[in-house]
């Protein structure tokens, strides 16, 4: 193993020029298209997934009024943060993204902006590909039970969910090519789903809910007597299906023509997310037979009673095909994006071993450790799952709370640093600065709601872990720093940081 400084062609390209402009050498393989770049945010952020495997959550925290015009009103705001992420994403894109970004904007606490900024991001990333493995887990364990009558207990939920694990981190070795092609068959795979779940549901059933229910039932199940509150809670299942389209930053090292693609991938996956999941959600909640009976279903899943209920049990079964078929798409985009994630942070010296998890295999441009650091931590992330029947939901909270204020602290200093800041290609004008600081507000008012209690009475089975996974990982970050990142943890010298040697690397095996 050598470390090493290539050219060959993609030196002389214009996305390898401007990438060295920025520090770093092109390593990874750029074989992903504009449309490949869009299709993996498209998939991460995955209706099918987000608002399926938190349906049940949503009918208990507001009921499908809150699902509804909560879907209505997270979607705008995140179309504001999305836009405003990809706006410094024209400027910087690199694979290491927001921390790169936040350390380039912080001024003269630039690298303890970009160390805690990319902790924050690396803790989201990761909790999202277990949330998203645990939800496929969750559904393929209905599935099952429809079809050979298997009990979904929370061990066999926990095997399927590391078969998922490990058959995403042997797709993901499989290089970037694979990945893209994978994420481009998902965007028609989630358009067309999309389209014929809700076309089944809207026109099988004899009898649907009426408008009113749909749009204005309100379910506060939560044990907190306060309707205001538990209407709060019930926004996670949008914000967190609304997660992960920083994947298009991540990938930029590898796409063509990033500064605008990755920008442009950024928001055309919210804004076709926005309305496809409507499409879904309002199909869903007007094809409920009963209720009570959906919320209880012994398949484990909601969503599952409703296709049983609604179109019968074959049906319901080629339905959940549909629905495992997206979200498996939607994990191996997630792991892509948060290998690259803990290959970037690695070659920047920040993470324990970074020596080994920034190494790339020469012959498919993938970093392979970090493939597999990414499913391994995922896998330990949703072990608490197998103890407590509400962890799947601090899970969930973790991908939000952890990913969430990452997205907001280079938006953040792109506001500070407004009058010096260069926009890339893809900008928003004079609508940047506005902009960012209604994103910088929203952020900081998920985070806070979604580290509250979600159930009452609050014991060791209803208590919300992911405020303690947030301090646990700020905690670590803060003491790796003490120990080692002061001393390894450099970003490259760029025109703007010229005159010192980062020592920052990467490895090829």
């Amino acid at each position: 193993m050598t470390n090493t400084q290539p050219g060959g062609p993609d030196a002389l390209d214009p996305d390898a020029l401007h990438l060295k402009s920025l520090g770093y050498n092109q390593v990874l393989h750029r074989r992903m298209s504009p449309f490949g770049n869009f299709a993996i945010s498209f998939s991460v952020i995955s209706v099918l997934s987000g608002c399926m495997t938190l349906f049940g959550y949503g009918l208990t925290h507001g009921g499908p009024a809150v699902m509804l015009w909560g879907w209505i009103a997270v979607g705008a705001a995140v179309l504001v943060v999305g836009a405003s992420l990809a706006e410094v994403t024209s400027a910087y894109p690199t694979s290491g993204a927001l921390y790169f970004q936040a350390e380039k904007l912080g001024g003269k606490h630039g690298r303890r902006w970009g160390w805690y900024t990319g902790w924050l991001n690396l803790l989201g990333l990761l909790g999202a590909i277990a949330g998203i493995d645990y939800g496929a887990a969750l559904f393929t364990g209905a599935f099952l039970n429809l079809q050979w009558g298997i009990e979904p207990t929370t061990g066999t939920i926990m095997v399927i969910y590391l078969c998922i694990l490990a058959l995403h981190a042997g797709l993901n070795l499989g290089g970037v090519h694979l990945v893209s092609i994978l994420n481009s068959v998902s965007v028609w795979w989630h358009l067309v789903g999309v389209a014929v779940i809700a076309g089944a549901l809207l026109l099988w059933p004899a009898q649907h809910q009426s408008p009113r229910f749909v749009f204005g039932h309100f379910v506060n199940d939560t044990g907190f007597a306060n309707p205001v509150y538990a209407a709060c809670l019930g926004l996670l299942l949008a914000q967190y299906t609304f997660c992960g389209y920083d994947a298009s930053a991540h990938l930029s090292e590898e796409t063509r023509d990033a500064q605008r693609s990755a920008a442009q991938g950024i928001v055309r996956a919210i804004g076709w997310s926005w309305l496809a999941g409507f499409v879904l959600l309002a199909s869903l909640l007007f094809a409920i037979q009963d209720y009570a009976g959906t919320q209880n279903s012994a398949t484990g899943v909601p969503p599952a009673q409703i296709f049983i209920d609604a179109l019968g049990v074959t049906a319901a079964k080629v339905l959940l095909l549909v629905v495992i078929g997206a979200q498996l798409f939607c994990g191996n985009a997630e792991v892509a994006a948060a290998s690259r994630m803990a290959f970037a942070f690695s070659r920047d010296g920040a993470l324990p071993g970074s020596n080994l998890w920034r190494r790339v295999s020469t012959r498919t441009g993938t970093p392979v450790a970090a493939v597999w650091l990414s499913v391994g931590v995922a896998a330990v992330l949703a072990l608490p799952s197998l103890y407590s029947a509400t962890a799947y939901a601090a899970i969930t909270s973790i991908n939000v709370i952890g990913i969430t204020p990452a997205y907001a602290i280079p938006i953040f200093l792109r506001w500070r640093s407004r009058r010096t800041f260069q926009p890339g290609p893809w900008n928003l004008g004079r609508w940047g600065a506005p902009a960012a600081i209604v994103a910088v507000c929203w952020v900081v008012a998920v985070t806070l709601l979604f580290c509250l209690p979600q159930t009452n009475p609050i014991n060791v089975d209803t208590f919300n872990y992911a405020p303690i996974a947030l301090v646990c990982v700020l905690l670590l970050a803060f003491i790796w720093y003490r120990v080692s990142g002061h001393r390894n943890y450099h970003l490259p010298p760029t025109p703007r940081n010229a005159g010192r040697d980062t020592g920052s690397h990467y490895e090829t095996i």
